[in-house]
């Protein structure tokens, strides 16, 4: 399975990018997941719903099935949060895994960087920055800087950095 994070301060589109790169990838032929790193406490169930009521007794794990989809919600109670490597090896193995967030673990990834915002460029104190997506120039890059309103060029990037030419092009 190969992985590609995509990084980048917190309202520089990084979701919205996400979001218009799967079905980029996916008309490539390519089965790609992703995984969402929450900065804060989230919950994916709701009060009243008899897998809520399980973990509020007490569960360390809830697993929910149908004939739609399934989902395991792991209480960690106290343990350390777990990194993206240990999360990923809960992931069924596809084309591509898309990361979003984890921007300061060892993957490779893609910045999503928006010089309005102020923020400073990641990539300077990370090796692990592939390119950089932007929606204007960046003189003196030392990465490829993509254009990221071309999700189109973005994903082309993914493809062939990742190795899934003859993958996407089997299709």
């Amino acid at each position: 399975m190969k992985i590609i994070g995509l990084a980048g301060w917190s309202g520089s589109g990084k979701t919205t990018l996400v979001t218009q790169l799967i079905p980029a990838l996916v008309r490539r032929g390519l089965r790609v997941s992703t995984m969402k790193h929450a900065h804060h406490a989230f919950d994916v169930d709701e009060p009243g719903k008899d897998s809520y009521q399980h973990r509020a007794a007490g569960a360390t794990e809830v697993m929910i099935g149908s004939g739609k989809r399934w989902a395991l919600m792991h209480e960690l109670r106290g343990e350390a949060e777990p990194d993206s490597l240990s999360l990923m090896q809960h992931m069924t193995p596809v084309d591509l895994l898309i990361i979003e967030g984890w921007k300061k673990e060892g993957h490779e990834k893609i910045e999503i960087h928006r010089p309005a915002h102020g923020k400073p460029l990641i990539q300077p104190e990370d090796p692990q920055v592939v390119a950089v997506a932007c929606d204007q120039d960046l003189p003196g890059l030392p990465v490829p800087r993509l254009d990221l309103n071309d999700i189109e060029a973005v994903a082309d990037f993914i493809v062939v950095h990742c190795g899934l030419q003859e993958k996407a092009a089997a299709q």
